[in-house]
């Protein structure tokens, strides 16, 4: 009985130290906050979209913030130079929020679709890794598929982004985004 006295004291200590550790799809998603404001910066497309100059190449404008009491993150994209008008200019818009232990990610896209991926745990803490689960919406023009964050420092992060066109043919996105200051 004396053991029980002094191991129960110990069980509850460290039941009560691994409800307050954070999870990995947690420490990605505070990971991620760490990217709210203005980013710029080169993005190059492989192989070139039809319509797009420059072999691939152009400039982007990213904005990221923390929303809905720090619950969610709002991803906007939007070609660099350009005016906010959805009607004439893409502009996705990006939500990413934990559900239970998992990282989502929902894809509001241009094409028409909200493709749905998860965060994969991440190795190093550097990278998170989304792959697609699901999708809401047609599929007509293709739907993204694939999106990875890399954090380089607090003012330089990669996102490459895989849109996966019709009849499963893939186009890599390959952002290289410095913080406005």
């Amino acid at each position: 009985m004396k053991s029980l006295r002094v191991l129960l004291p110990i069980v509850l200590l460290s039941l009560s130290s691994a409800a307050v550790a954070q999870s990995d799809a947690e420490k990605s998603f505070t990971n991620l906050k760490t990217l709210a404001g203005e980013w710029d910066g080169p993005v190059t497309v492989d192989p070139p979209m039809p319509g797009m100059s420059n072999d691939g190449k152009a400039s982007l404008h990213v904005s990221l913030r923390v929303t809905s009491r720090g619950h969610a993150i709002v991803h906007e994209l939007q070609e660099a130079g350009t005016p906010l008008d959805a009607s004439k200019y893409d502009h996705p818009v990006t939500m990413l929020y934990l559900d239970g232990d998992k990282l989502n990610l929902i894809h509001y896209c241009d094409a028409g679709n909200r493709p749905h991926m998860i965060a994969r745990k991440s190795p190093d803490g550097k990278t998170v890794e989304f792959d697609f689960t699901d999708m809401s919406g047609g599929n007509d023009m293709g739907h993204m598929y694939h999106s990875i964050f890399r954090f380089v420092d607090g003012d330089h992060h990669i996102e490459d982004w895989t849109y996966m066109m019709p009849g499963d043919k893939p186009i890599h996105a390959h952002f290289d985004l410095h913080r406005v200051k």
